[in-house]
C-alpha cells in the first residue's frame, strides 16, 4: 500500500518541500501513513468479527482512528483550519470514552481513584494531546515509525509478562503495519507519514493505554512510561515555546530530537537511539510497574528524569534562529 501511495503522492504533487524550518533537504512525498491506517483498521475488523478483540476497544479504534485519519488526510491535501481539526479531535476523544465505558480508574500511590467527570475531562485532554504530540514528533525520517513499533512491541511484552497474552494481538498487529511502512520511511525516507498517519498512531496508542488501565489501573503508568520519549520532548518543548510567547502551532526545529539530528549529523542515529531508549531503558521500568515492583508515579519520575535532562542538554524549546 505504501508503494501505491507514494506513486499517488507523486502524481498529485503531494510533496513536503523543505524550508528553513524543515529537518530534511530533499522534496519528499507525504501521506504514506494511510497504508498504516487501512491495514490496521482491516486487521481490527477481522479480529472483532472473529471474537478475538474486545468490542469496546475495537469500536474505539475503528471510530476515532478513522475520524482522526480522515481529518489528517484532508489536511495533507489542503490546509484545514486548526479549529476544525481540534473539533474533530474532541469528537474522537469523546467517542473513545463512550466506547470504553468512560475513563478508567487511576492508580495513585497504591490507592485506586475514580475521578468521575474530572477523570473523563482529563482522559479526553490526554487523548487530544497524545495525537497532536505525535504529529509534532514526526519530524525526521523513521522516528514516528520506530516509536510506534517499539512501544507496541513493549506493550505486547508487558501483557505477556502480566499473564494477559490474549491482549497482545492488537499492539502486535499495529507494530506489523508500521514495519511495512518503515520499509519506505527508514532514513533516508522515500515517503513521509503525513498527518493522517501520525494523528492515527497517536490516538490509537492513547486508546491502548486506556484499555490497559481498564485491565489494571497500574498498567496505564506502564504505557505512559513506554511513551516517555515522545511525551517528554513534545511537552517540554511546547512549554518552553509558550513561556516565550511563541505561536505554538507554527512549524519549528527546536525539539530535542531535531537538535540532536543536527548535532549528530543525520536522522538515523537519533531514530535508532529512540528505539534503544524505549527497549533498554523504558521497557524494563514499565515491566517493573506491571510486576508491582515499582509504584506507577515513582516509575514515571525515574523513567522521565534522564529524558528531561537530555532536553536541557540539547536545548529543546530554545529559539531556533539557525538556517539550513
Amino acid at each position: 500500500m505504501t508503494w501505491g501511495l507514494r506513486h499517488y503522492a507523486l502524481a498529485r504533487s503531494l510533496m513536503d518541500v523543505p524550508n528553513a524550518r524543515s529537518s530534511h533537504s530533499v522534496p519528499t512525498p507525504r501521506g504514506g501513513g494511510v497504508a498504516i491506517v487501512l491495514s490496521f483498521l482491516c486487521a481490527v475488523s477481522v479480529l472483532m468479527a472473529g471474537g478475538r478483540a474486545e468490542s469496546g476497544g475495537a469500536w474505539a479504534i475503528l471510530g476515532a482512528g478513522a475520524l482522526v485519519a480522515a481529518v489528517g488526510f484532508i489536511d495533507d491535501h489542503r490546509h484545514l483550519a486548526a479549529r476544525w481539526r481540534l473539533a474533530a479531535h474532541f469528537v474522537a476523544a469523546v467517542w473513545v470514552l463512550m466506547s470504553l465505558g468512560g475513563p478508567p480508574r487511576l492508580d495513585w500511590f497504591g490507592s485506586v481513584l475514580d475521578l468521575g467527570w474530572l477523570g473523563a475531562a482529563l482522559a479526553a485532554l490526554y487523548l487530544i494531546w497524545l495525537l497532536n504530540l505525535y504529529n509534532f514528533m514526526d519530524g525526521i525520517d523513521g522516528i514516528a515509525s520506530v516509536e510506534a513499533i517499539s512501544v507496541c512491541a513493549g506493550g505486547a511484552v508487558l501483557y505477556w509478562f502480566v499473564g494477559r497474552a490474549d491482549l497482545m494481538a492488537e499492539p502486535l498487529l499495529l507494530a506489523a503495519a508500521v514495519v511495512g511502512f518503515l520499509c519506505w520511511n527508514f532514513p533516508p525516507a522515500k515517503i513521509f507519514m503525513g498527518d493522517a498517519g501520525s494523528g492515527f498512531l497517536g490516538i490509537v496508542l492513547g486508546i491502548f493505554s486506556l484499555q490497559a488501565a481498564w485491565v489494571s489501573p497500574a498498567l496505564f503508568w506502564s504505557w505512559l512510561v513506554l511513551l516517555g520519549v515522545f511525551v517528554v520532548d513534545a511537552t517540554w518543548t511546547l512549554l518552553r515555546r509558550m513561556a516565550r510567547g511563541e505561536r505554538v502551532y507554527e512549524a519549528h526545529r527546536s525539539h530535542a530530537y531535531q537538535r540532536a539530528s543536527r548535532r549528530w549529523g543525520g536522522h538515523l542515529p537519533v531514530t535508532l537511539g529512540v528505539g534503544a531508549i524505549n527497549i533498554f531503558w523504558l521497557l524494563p521500568i514499565a515491566l517493573c510497574v506491571g510486576a508491582g515492583l515499582l509504584d506507577g508515579v515513582v516509575a514515571i519520575g525515574i523513567a522521565y528524569a534522564p529524558l528531561f535532562g537530555a532536553e536541557i542538554v540539547l536545548g529543546a524549546g530554545k529559539s531556533d534562529v539557525s538556517k539550513r
